[in-house]
């Protein structure tokens, strides 16, 4: 299989001095038996985590970039926008009605993924509490071609500009909320605040967690970014169907990790904080990630993130898994 054309990498020793002693692989609990909830470790308050310095160089490398320039400018637009204060009495009615309501609005917004759980302790970050019953989950899609370029500019400026796609569906549902009289906050990436966004991710069955450590969704592989809104209203889970046989697909397939340039994409499942699961180191990642636009190769190079291939590989798995069966059957 091809290898990367960016091997061997070397990262720049100015910014390998601003690494902490402490490995991120550690605060992340790679190799720990027992469960505990995930520590801050990245895109948060810079003077609060360990690797805090790196994450500011990042923000060093090409500022002057017109492409990153001009996506960031969009994005700053959006999130100048001001998310109304919650307004008269709570509209009272049934869970059910709440939630195909919700449906119904978040469908004239601009976004591709759409899901509800329950709120869950462990995901949030060590430290934090959330006073909030329910998650609602919310999906937009990379383009393709521009994600085609990373790690280039363009593939930046892309999730630059995803990013605030998804800031502005989840301002829109927080003030439709607010708008009946209930409470609702918005969150969105990068930073990462007190909240975790892959795990309620899987439960609303976006996908399932793939080699590369990101969300492999059937219709847009892992081409995609997260954002949530966080509240109390009465609302009923809502989930779709996520069996793609994902871990059968990335125990056989090479492609992330051969395209990986720091080689940060492990061939088996390691254990962390208690669970065994598809991980990427974060020491071996940041380096290149830090100098390369936030890099995306491993998104894009996803066999499953190339549009229209995801349908044909679920159906390719499950031919697979039929002939096992019979196979098994005949022994």
């Amino acid at each position: 299989m091809a290898k990367s054309p960016y091997r061997p990498f070397t990262p720049k020793p100015e910014q390998m001095a601003l690494m902490p002693e402490t490995s991120g692989n550690t605060i992340n609990g790679m190799g720990e038996e027992e469960f505990r909830r995930a520590s801050h470790i990245y895109w948060q308050d810079p003077d609060t985590i360990e690797h805090g310095k790196l994450q500011k160089w990042f923000y060093t490398q090409d500022p002057d970039n017109p492409v990153i320039a001009r996506a960031r400018e969009e994005r700053a637009e959006v999130l100048d926008i001001e998310i109304p204060p919650i307004s008269g009495e709570p509209l009272q009615q049934s869970a059910e009605d709440w939630s195909r309501q919700l449906a119904a609005y978040a469908a004239t917004r601009e976004l591709e993924l759409f899901g509800i759980a329950a709120l869950k302790p462990e995901w949030t970050y060590e430290g934090e509490t959330l006073d909030y019953r329910w998650i609602i989950m919310l999906g937009v899609a990379h383009d393709y071609e521009q994600m085609k370029t990373a790690p280039e500019a363009p593939a930046g400026a892309e999730v630059v500009r995803q990013y605030g796609r998804a800031s502005k569906a989840c301002k829109d549902i927080t003030t439709w909320i607010r708008q009946r009289g209930w409470d609702a906050v918005p969150h969105a990436g990068p930073m990462a605040g007190a909240l975790l966004m892959v795990p309620p991710a899987l439960e609303c069955g976006f996908g399932e967690l793939g080699k590369h450590g990101s969300i492999i969704n059937r219709d847009y592989g892992s081409s995609f970014r997260l954002a949530a809104v966080l509240t109390n209203v009465p609302l009923v889970p809502r989930r779709d169907k996520a069996n793609y046989h994902v871990d059968d697909f990335c125990s056989r397939c090479q492609v992330c990790a051969n395209a990986c340039p720091p080689e940060a994409i492990g061939s088996e499942k390691v254990v962390v904080r208690g669970k065994s699961k598809w991980y990427v180191n974060f020491d071996k990642c940041i380096p290149f990630f830090n100098e390369h636009f936030g890099c995306g190769i491993c998104i894009v190079v996803c066999p499953w993130s190339k549009p229209g291939r995801g349908s044909r590989i679920v159906e390719q798995l499950k031919r697979r898994a039929q002939r096992q069966k019979v196979q098994q059957w005949k022994k």
